[in-house]
């Protein structure tokens, strides 16, 4: 269902702007000539305290949000907090829409994550698939907290004709990531031992589990681009998947990141560690119906990321 809805004069709420998505929607939305981009750190709005998240609204009247903001972490975080990820999650989510609709927002985009699909759903991961298999047992506190989220969504929508809508982005990556060895995803992690090796003059680098699983992989400012996108384009129940319509061995990934940074020698496979699921590709099928396409390549993308961390160490997330 479209519905054009413009940006142009009005003043728009990153809640979450200081992680990778909402910074990389912070720069995107900067050429929409919006009134006001609205933003507010941890020191000045507590989004878990309901009473906060009402009283800013009600202050900065924002015509439009976007909540980018959560509790995340990897899978040690999510098994050892699984109280936190769910309430913290349920908190944030609950305050935005609802302090939305009480404070008389015109459009709400919800964030949510590819964990919310069934642990062994069909590839591609089809938006029908929500809600028709077990999830992964890691996350699945965060994923049960991303799901509640997009039924809100669809319960003011359907209650009292609120245009807030739901996208699903793929795994990002990009300026801004997380590159702590201990929690971040693949990308930051092998950015991080190629370069290491590297630098202690050594070859090729280890690689956990057999190379063999398959990862989709959208950089960050492809994925703001189709948030803004959805944003101005698209009014309906249904959540939207954000994915780039491909995958590449996690083997390949290594290859590349190695080639471009400039490390020779062959990987070394820890068959020792897990896989994790064997294939996980979300389709873009509805996106691209839309007339939205991603347009930077993952050589190209993993380049940036690379220069980016080179040039940011000091700023960027290593512990």
């Amino acid at each position: 269902m479209s519905n054009t809805y413009s940006l142009e004069g009005k003043r728009v709420f990153v809640a979450g702007h200081r992680g990778m998505v909402g910074a990389a929607i912070v720069e995107r939305l900067k050429s929409e000539n919006c009134a006001a981009i609205l933003t507010a750190g941890r020191a000045d709005l507590d989004l878990i305290q309901q009473s906060n998240v009402n009283a800013w609204m009600n202050d900065q009247k924002p015509d439009a949000v976007i909540v980018a903001a959560a509790r995340v972490g990897g899978i040690y975080a999510n098994d050892t907090y699984p109280a936190d990820f769910l309430y913290d999650n349920l908190m944030i989510e609950a305050n935005l829409i609802q302090a939305a609709h009480k404070n008389g927002v015109e459009k709400l985009l919800f964030l949510g994550s590819s964990c919310i699909y069934p642990k062994f759903a069909e590839q591609p991961i089809t938006e029908e698939a929500l809600l028709t298999g077990a999830l992964e047992p890691t996350n699945e506190w965060y994923a049960i907290a991303k799901i509640a989220g997009i039924k809100l969504c669809q319960a003011y929508r359907r209650q009292h004709g609120a245009d807030y809508i739901s996208a699903m982005p793929t795994n990002l990556y990009g300026p801004n990531d997380n590159f702590d060895l201990k929690n971040s995803h693949v990308i930051p992690a092998l950015i991080r031992k190629a370069l290491a090796a590297k630098d202690a003059g050594e070859t090729g680098i280890e690689v956990w589990g057999t190379g063999a699983p398959r990862r989709e992989f959208l950089h960050v400012r492809d994925c703001a681009d189709a948030l803004v996108f959805l944003l101005k384009n698209y009014s309906g129940h249904e959540h939207v998947n954000v994915g780039y319509g491909d995958d590449i061995p996690i083997a390949e990934i290594a290859t590349l990141i190695c080639d471009i940074v400039g490390l020779s020698g062959p990987m070394r496979f820890d068959t020792s560690k897990p896989d994790g699921t064997p294939r996980k590709l979300m389709s873009a099928d509805k996106l691209r119906a839309m007339g939205w396409t991603p347009e930077i390549s993952l050589r190209d993308g993993l380049t940036e990321t690379i220069e980016w961390f080179l040039d940011n160490q000091a700023d960027a997330r290593l512990s």
